[in-house]
């Protein structure tokens, strides 16, 4: 309660506004999540896109699909090098290809906020260690920042995204409707995040289900993600 007895939200004391981060390489296990660059990804990157054939990846993406190289390389230079969004490429060490894309975007210190998005996993990385490896590596980079809230939002209708959102420990917060447009469609935004209160478990949640004894001889996880982080997350 304030003087005028208001109920007012709970004191931050000592906040000091953290860095926005750095260029330097996230390095993993099974991944590197390294700076986006044309020169150096896109020729893996588009042809690990091709894969999905049916251009599934992009429904929900306000670009692509991409069918030559060339626009596909000239969309990665008008992105590469911004910084915000900070896109970022996610090298699998297992090929040594950059096989997917992610950035941090609406960066804000002064609130300690930091949106994680434009996830674009092509299907060499999907329902692999190193792309949830490379969630990972970006949600302890912010937090080990000092950053307060992590967001995570996504097409309403998107239940592949709902359902990593809440596998990869965020909350559900509600559906902001008719948030914007989305290549001529309505979009209505569903809106998930991790508090830094909530890191410490999630983050011994990933690391356990990271370790190498969690998988067997096949590669098959023992644990699920979901099973480590459900008792964490609030559900929608």
């Amino acid at each position: 309660m304030n003087a005028l007895g208001q109920p007012i939200g709970f004191a931050v004391a000592n906040w000091n506004p953290p860095p926005r981060p750095s260029l330097d390489p996230m390095n993993g296990h099974f991944c590197r999540v390294e700076p986006l660059d044309g020169a150096r990804h896109a020729a893996n990157l588009h042809a690990a896109n091709l894969v999905d054939k049916e251009g599934r990846n992009w429904t929900y993406l306000p670009y692509g699909p991409f069918e030559t190289l060339a626009s596909y390389a000239a969309w990665v230079e008008s992105v590469a090098g911004n910084p915000d969004p900070q896109f970022w490429a996610v090298v699998d060490l297992a090929t040594g290809k950059a096989a997917g894309v992610a950035s941090y975007l609406r960066i804000d210190p002064a609130s300690g906020s930091i949106e994680v998005g434009h996830i674009n996993f092509s299907p060499l990385l999907q329902r692999k260690p190193a792309g949830t490896e490379a969630m990972y590596l970006m949600m302890q980079r912010a937090f080990t920042l000092g950053y307060r809230r992590y967001e995570w939002k996504c097409d309403a209708l998107n239940a592949a995204s709902r359902a990593a959102a809440q596998r990869y420990g965020l909350s559900y917060e509600g559906i902001f409707r008719q948030a914007r447009l989305t290549k001529g469609h309505n979009r209505d935004t569903a809106w998930y995040a991790a508090i830094d209160s909530e890191w410490p478990a999630l983050d011994r949640a990933f690391r356990r289900w990271l370790d190498p004894s969690n998988f067997d001889a096949q590669g098959r996880q023992r644990v699920s993600l979901g099973t480590l982080t459900s008792p964490l997350v609030q559900r929608g």
